[in-house]
């Protein structure tokens, strides 16, 4: 897999700086939340994708990445796909998540989400999360839509 150096050291490798896949750029206008446990990168495709290098930030006690990590990777994930169908986003109403392997250090891990159905004021996000092209969990949810004035990039 070829990899490009984003400029932010997180520890994923020592001191070395973390990489990304092609087909990934690096985050712009993240917000504080987002750069505290990422930088989560962008997908470039057509699809919107996210993703991210495991760091020592995010391993709990157990060597692997924490939970609340992959919950919250994943809520970003669908909210990107929420502000893929129109201006404002969206926040989270209610999220289900299925864990089905471990990340681990030096990982890779990378998500997708598809929009199932909206309403005037509701969006239905199914979204899959994988380590190294492994499928680790799964995710649906359903989020509020937003007018304009409410909308911010890089939630």
């Amino acid at each position: 897999m070829a990899t490009k150096d984003d400029g932010a050291g997180d520890g994923a490798r020592g001191n070395a700086t973390p990489a990304h896949p092609d087909g990934f750029a690096a985050p712009t206008g993240a917000s504080a939340y987002s750069a505290l446990v990422g930088p989560i990168f962008e997908g470039t495709a057509t699809v919107p994708q996210r993703g991210f290098r495991v760091g020592d930030k995010h391993i709990n006690r157990a060597g692997i990445v924490h939970g609340g990590m992959l919950m919250s990777f994943a809520d970003m994930v669908m909210g990107r796909a929420v502000r893929e169908i129109g201006p404002g986003g969206g926040v989270t109403v209610r999220m289900t998540t299925d864990f089905l392997g471990p990340a681990h250090l030096g990982d890779w891990v990378a998500g997708e989400a598809r929009v199932t159905r909206t309403t005037r004021t509701l969006v239905y996000i199914d979204a899959e999360i994988t380590a190294n092209g492994r499928l680790i969990l799964t995710a649906s949810g359903i989020f509020r839509r937003l007018g304009r004035r409410h909308g911010r990039d890089g939630a």
